[in-house]
């Protein structure tokens, strides 16, 4: 099969176009300051402070980034800057943390605030552009601001795969398999090919292998069989049933045959892998046993389909999943290419994937990897690239709030794969959890900086910025993040009272939302107490930092949250109507999750999504080889994980817990098994 060249897809072009014409709009302004009075003068254009006159000396200025004050010190002679010094040592080590050098570059190259973001660091980026305004502005005596459109929404995201000259590939490597990326799904196609006897070669682009997710979703594996053929039969899944759920949480837009290998393999995944873990001594698995109350039926069907591995006593301090997957890796004799960047996949004459050329972080110098049997792309999804979330999830970025934790991939593997001929997923779509929260004064979306708030995805009454409850709040996660897309400013408030514990309890949440042992007697992911100190508790808490309001009355707590008193006045005593009725008529809530709000002190916050990674990327076959568009094979080249689609669409189903994880999970492990064998 000849090469395929690629072409712009139709919603890409009409992206870009509407994009350009916003940026078009965009300026840079400067007026005159004065200090002895807040009036300036009308606004001129600048677009660098070329030309711009300053007060020679050093300024300084900060900015909030993603998880730290982003701190910008700029010196300056009479006409130009002349040395820019950013501090990021506070923002993610892997994405944020490491853009000071390029953005330093940027601004004393073009001379202004005004540049272009890096890609991955969006929020960094931006707070790194705000204080070197700021420093420009007192420099120069003008009021400099930044251009209100967004660069990076050109939508233009795929773009041309790089041309490396033959003269700048100073290093060859070969291998059999070649793992790109390392993370959940890099991680198992790296110890399942290498087990299989495989000559492996990791590239990862971190300094470190991502830490591995730790709820895994499987069906019928030997854990799950113990306890539905004995005290819990409530658990048991019919696969059929949970083909059905599946496909029609997505909307029907997948393949259902790449539902039924996960459906069909995952059992034997969590075996071996549980096998693996026990045999250390070390671990535990745990299947997460519970389905909710049977007692009340609910809109949305939970499955009990996670398994958490959980360190023994006698687990040697330091022991994480990581350490113990690196041990069986060395054991084996896996190679490993950190701080190496995949930059493109490399084809034969007739389009056969023969490996990749990356670029080491360190020095820069450009490496061939040659793989003989093939390469398995396990990059991850786009969730830090703006430009891409911009084009293909303009939603999702409406409704997140920016947290320092999720996931780190910035599309360049899906780009990649592109590149090569691939088909994207026709359908977007993310794994969000009502988990981030924000200020009274500020509403979400992806410019807004907040803190994480496990708590959020507990289903107490829900209203919007009017104070109006909008819909049922016990279900999938998402399906409340997407009713509260279709509210004002695509915002919620949490409402609670003092006995929320007591009502924490008495819901019977499934997964990792949930704060007490389940009715197996396995660990949940976090406790009540720990989760409560972490938002009451401290200088650090969400209480002291002003995203978690308390008061007396329910009048209090809407003023301090902004929100119209009369209108939550009235929508609490609805709300308590219907809990002592336990019935609710207005949306059919069930009634163990219908409590009432109705004992000081009572509380709210201020929600909105967690993004935690995207789910949509290239199609594959149920055999991993990553397919064109019109659906023949590229051969050479398998995939798994959140680079891949055909699986999610729409809502990501998080009542079958460790769906995602499991499915990365399973296919990097049927990859390996193909490839290894070839």
């Amino acid at each position: 099969m000849a090469k395929k060249e690629i072409s712009r897809r139709d919603f890409i072009k009409g992206m870009a176009a509407g994009a350009a014409s916003m940026v078009g709009l965009g300026i840079l302004q400067a007026c005159e300051y004065s200090h002895a009075a807040s009036v300036a003068n009308a606004p001129v254009e600048a677009q660098a402070s070329s030309g711009m006159t300053f007060t020679p000396g050093t300024y300084e200025a900060t900015a909030k980034g993603i998880a730290s004050d982003v701190k910008v010190t700029m010196t300056f002679d009479e006409t130009s800057i002349t040395d820019c010094v950013i501090d990021v040592s506070g923002e993610t080590p892997d994405i944020g943390g490491k853009i000071g050098p390029e953005m330093r570059e940027k601004i004393l190259s073009l001379q202004t605030a005004d540049v272009d973001g890096v890609t991955s660091a969006t929020v960094t980026s931006d707070a790194i552009k705000t204080a070197a305004a700021d420093c420009i502005s007192q420099a120069s005596g003008m009021v400099v601001t930044l251009s209100g459109a967004d660069s990076s929404a050109s939508g233009d995201w795929l773009g041309t795969a790089p041309e490396i000259a033959e003269s700048d590939i100073t290093e060859t490597l070969d291998t059999e398999v070649l793992v790109v990326g390392c993370g959940t799904g890099g991680w198992i196609a790296t110890m399942t090919a290498a087990e299989e006897g495989a000559k492996v070669l990791v590239v990862e682009k971190g300094e470190t292998p991502t830490k591995v997710r730790e709820d895994i979703g499987a069906i019928d594996s030997k854990l799950q069989q113990y306890w539905y053929n004995g005290d819990f039969p409530q658990l048991k899944i019919d696969k059929m049933e949970a083909l059905q759920e599946i496909v029609r949480y997505a909307g029907g837009y997948v393949d259902s045959n790449l539902v039924k290998v996960w459906i069909n393999e995952s059992g034997e995944l969590v075996d071996w892998l549980t096998d693996l873990l026990e045999s250390t001594g070390n671990w535990e698995m745990q299947l997460e046993g519970s389905v909710g109350d049977e007692r009340y039926p609910e809109r949305d069907k939970a499955y009990a389909t996670g398994h958490s591995p959980h360190l023994t006593e006698n687990a040697p301090e330091g022991t994480d999943l990581n350490v113990t997957m690196q041990e069986f890796c060395d054991e084996h004799g896996v190679e490993w290419k950190l701080s190496t960047a995949m930059i493109k996949l490399e084809q034969d004459g007739d389009g056969k994937v023969t490996g990749i050329i990356a670029q080491d972080q360190n020095d820069q110098h450009y490496i061939r990897i040659n793989a003989s049997k093939g390469v398995i792309m396990a990059a991850g999804g786009y969730a830090t690239n703006t430009e891409m979330m911009l084009a293909l999830q303009p939603q999702t970025m409406k409704m997140k709030i920016n947290v320092p934790i999720g996931s780190k991939a910035d599309g360049s593997g899906i780009k990649a794969m592109m590149w090569a001929g691939a088909e994207l997923d026709p359908t977007h779509a993310s794994m969000m959890f009502n988990r981030a929260s924000c200020l009274p004064t500020e509403t979400a979306g992806y410019k807004t900086n907040g803190k994480w708030y496990w708590f959020g995805e507990q289903p107490f009454l829900k209203v919007n910025l009017n104070g109006d409850r909008f819909c049922n709040e016990s279900g999938p996660y998402e399906c409340m993040l997407h009713s509260m897309y279709m509210q004002p400013n695509h915002t919620y408030v949490d409402i609670f009272d003092a006995n929320n514990k007591k009502y924490a309890e008495q819901f019977q949440e499934v997964g990792c939302c949930r704060l007490f042992p389940f009715d197996n007697g396995a660990i949940m992911n976090r406790d009540y107490d720990s989760v409560w100190a972490q938002m009451t508790e401290g200088d650090e808490s969400h209480l002291a930092q002003g995203y978690l309001q308390q008061a007396d009355t329910i009048e209090e707590l809407a003023e301090k949250l902004n929100i119209p008193a009369d209108h939550l006045k009235a929508t609490v005593e609805r709300y308590n109507e219907l809990a002592a009725k336990g019935e609710d008529e207005d949306y059919g809530k069930p009634a163990h999750r219908l409590t009432p709000v109705d004992t000081a002190p009572f509380y709210g916050i201020r929600t909105g999504a967690w993004h935690l990674t995207t789910l949509n990327g290239c199609r594959i076959n149920t055999d991993m080889q990553v397919l064109r568009e019109d659906g023949t094979v590229i051969e050479g080249l398998y995939a798994t994980g959140d680079c891949t689609g055909g699986f999610f669409s729409t809502t990501y189903p998080n009542l079958f817990t460790g769906l995602a994880c499991g499915r990365t999970m399973t296919f990097g492990r049927r990859a390996a098994k193909i490839v290894a064998h070839l």
